[in-house]
């Protein structure tokens, strides 16, 4: 989930298209010294596949956290899929649920083959420029 999307190697291997969104979350599971953490955040990036998270616990790739969406009080196991660099204290977490889920995060997704050249881009931005 860290790799931009706009590469044509990266958008053919995406499973679905993320949305940069900020959502508040609660992260909680085992560090990576073994022991219980809870961590609020918010995210980077979300797809239907999961998250992309600022993480300042150190966490272990394959590990499963319980990812808490709190405006909706609803929560989903996911596996610690991606880490990048500790940067400032934090790191970018990638987060995968078992199964895709959709509905997770109440957004609409745009469709697998948009992109900002896609027709309806085109129709909303010029839409927003005549208001």
């Amino acid at each position: 989930m860290a790799q931009p999307s706009h590469t044509p190697s990266t958008s053919s291997r995406r499973r679905s298209q993320r949305v940069l969104m900020q959502v508040a979350v609660t992260i909680r599971g085992k560090d990576a010294k073994g022991d219980e953490f809870k961590e609020e955040t918010v995210t980077l990036a979300i797809n239907i596949h999961g998250a992309l998270v600022h993480l300042k616990t150190k966490v272990k790739s394959g590990e499963t956290v319980r990812l808490l969406h709190k405006a909706i009080n609803e929560e989903e196991d996911c596996v610690v899929a991606f880490l990048g660099t500790y940067r400032s204290g934090k790191a970018e977490v990638g987060l995968e649920f078992s199964t895709p889920r959709p509905n997770f995060w109440k957004v609409k997704f745009p469709p697998e083959d948009w992109t900002p050249r896609h027709p309806e881009a085109r129709t909303i931005a010029s839409n927003r420029s005549e208001k």
